[in-house]
């Protein structure tokens, strides 16, 4: 019989995808459930519903439970520690009888730009347009009524950790995407705070939620959590929770991207990279500074857009393939389609793609629209027409990288990728080092990403030893053995996404007018 309590439950509702996985004490994933959904545009915002969220991560945990049952023979009763992430930023407001006052503003909408921009020259400190602070903000410049009867302002992952323990707290990852933390103390940034407060008159101390370091036991599944996660009543309370996380430090973590000089690529519906950096950065709209788990802090590079066309597109020839006779299966798709890829002109063959479903920071879009373009010489191949898709999906990253490695001179050790983007073995990992010019690695849970990574920060709280850091959990208890692969693109593949990157900049307008014009 399995001894559940020395397995860890990590639990990631991402924006495509709410996923669970469960680990062993050898922090292997031995058994995931999970439950496909989708974002919605209401009245011109970026949401999910309450029922989205609520039937979402049920429909995922008795995904996971069945395949306990059928693997192991028994019910998943109780494990040893769980741990929640999500998607970062939004907007997610509640009075104080826990009444939700406004929708749920995700991190894919760009509304907020005054706000945004007003506060980034008050704290001398870049508040990108889908941060929660950014969000509060902007509520007050647009004077809607709710903004007064907030008790509570959370994330997606803190609502989450809220239902399970009761407890209105989060890691310090997941609040960094919030409002500017102090990693000198591991808190919000007091000065800032005060500021805040002298402009709006708000405590943010009052309705802000604590912040945690990974490690730190983050309260207990109360009845009422048990039943959330787990209407049959099966699960059993009272097991520890970890502090809820992000997908950035989940991503972090499942790459083991933690140290200072490290970094990793996350890839899927939005794609960002992190570097753990040791030296104060300027003022730059294009990066983000969050933290680490543990504090340290991050230099991030966000995009808003990354597999969203490109799925839309498989979902094009999955159609195909059913109209003439010969369905295929979407992993069969997509891995074929990524490897027809490697065939293509190394700059595309004069093919041109923005994948903007939403708008776009780093490229000053506030509204995106899906865009392909050729010349009428240019070589519309297959193999070309799907690299372009997947250099797209890459290029607004490596706009925002250029500036790390170029103007900030930051170095970078080690970059790993991981994501659905990498699902697809050597393709996606070579398309990121041409567009870095480094070396990249894939692990081989790159595939599992943030619910493994959550579910390792889980088993840090759980079996860590006294004093034991989270670099050093992760170095020598988790990925001393890894298996990985490195690879380094060629030196044509580099210059080909040189030119494509140019080609690309210099006809942004052309996606800014589709913006105006459709």
């Amino acid at each position: 019989m399995m001894d559940l309590t020395k397995t860890v439950l990590g639990l990631e509702l991402g924006s495509t995808r709410i996923k669970a996985v469960l680990v062993d004490e050898n922090h292997l994933p031995i058994a995931s459930g999970d439950h496909e959904w989708e974002n919605r545009l209401v009245n011109g915002i970026w949401t999910y519903t309450m029922e989205d969220i609520h039937s979402g991560i049920q429909s995922c945990f008795a995904s996971l439970r069945e395949d306990v049952r059928q693997k192991f023979g028994t019910d998943l009763t109780t494990v040893g520690a769980i741990g929640v992430s999500a998607m970062m930023h939004g907007y997610l407001p509640f009075d104080a009888d826990g009444r939700q006052l406004a929708e749920f503003r995700t991190w894919r909408n760009t509304i907020t730009g005054e706000a945004a921009e007003e506060l980034t020259n008050l704290f001398g400190f870049n508040i990108p347009q889908r941060w929660s602070i950014a969000h509060l903000y902007q509520a007050i410049l647009n004077g809607e009524e709710h903004v007064g009867q907030i008790a509570f302002l959370t994330t997606l992952a803190g609502y989450i950790h809220w239902q399970l323990s009761g407890e209105k707290l989060m890691g310090v990852g997941e609040a960094s995407g919030m409002f500017p933390i102090d990693s000198s103390i591991c808190d919000y940034d007091e000065e800032m705070v005060q500021k805040f407060y002298a402009l709006t008159g708000i405590d943010l101390h009052c309705i802000l939620p604590k912040v945690l370091p990974a490690g730190v036991c983050a309260g207990r599944l109360t009845q009422e959590g048990a039943l959330f996660l787990d209407p049959t009543g099966t699960l059993q309370p009272r097991i520890p929770l970890a502090p809820c996380e992000g997908d950035a430090g989940t991503g972090m973590t499942a790459t083991n991207s933690v140290r200072v000089r490290t970094g990793n690529v996350s890839a899927g519906t939005s794609d960002f990279a992190m570097i753990v950096t040791d030296k104060p950065l300027g003022v730059h709209r294009e990066i983000d500074m969050v933290t680490t788990p543990a504090g340290l802090p991050v230099a991030m590079v966000h995009c808003n857009n990354c597999t969203s066309d490109i799925n839309a597109w498989v979902n094009l020839f999955s159609s195909f393939a059913e109209l003439i006779g010969t369905p295929v299966d979407r992993g069969t798709l997509f891995r074929l389609l990524f490897n027809k890829a490697m065939e293509g002109d190394s700059d595309c063959g004069g093919l041109l793609s923005y994948n903007y479903f939403s708008g776009e920071g780093v490229t000053d879009l506030n509204e995106g629209r899906p865009v392909f373009a050729r010349m009428q010489n240019a070589r519309f191949t297959l193999a070309n027409f799907m690299r372009t898709h997947l250099l797209s999906a890459l290029a607004t990253l490596k706009i925002g990288l250029d500036i790390l490695t170029q103007n900030e001179q930051v170095e970078i050790d080690k970059l790993y990728g991981h994501g659905g983007f990498f699902k697809t073995p050597g393709v996606g990992q070579r398309m990121l080092s041409a567009a870095v010019g480094a070396p990249v690695s894939v692990m081989e849970t790159a595939g599992e990403g943030g619910p493994y990574g959550m579910a390792l920060l889980a088993a840090y709280m759980l079996w860590k030893q006294e004093n034991e850091s989270l670099e050093d959990y992760l170095d020598k208890r988790v990925f001393a053995d890894a298996v990985s692969t490195t690879l380094m693109a060629d030196p044509s593949d580099i210059a080909g996404f040189s030119v494509f990157l140019s080609r690309y900049q210099k006809a942004l307008p052309m996606e800014k007018a589709a913006t105006e014009v459709l």
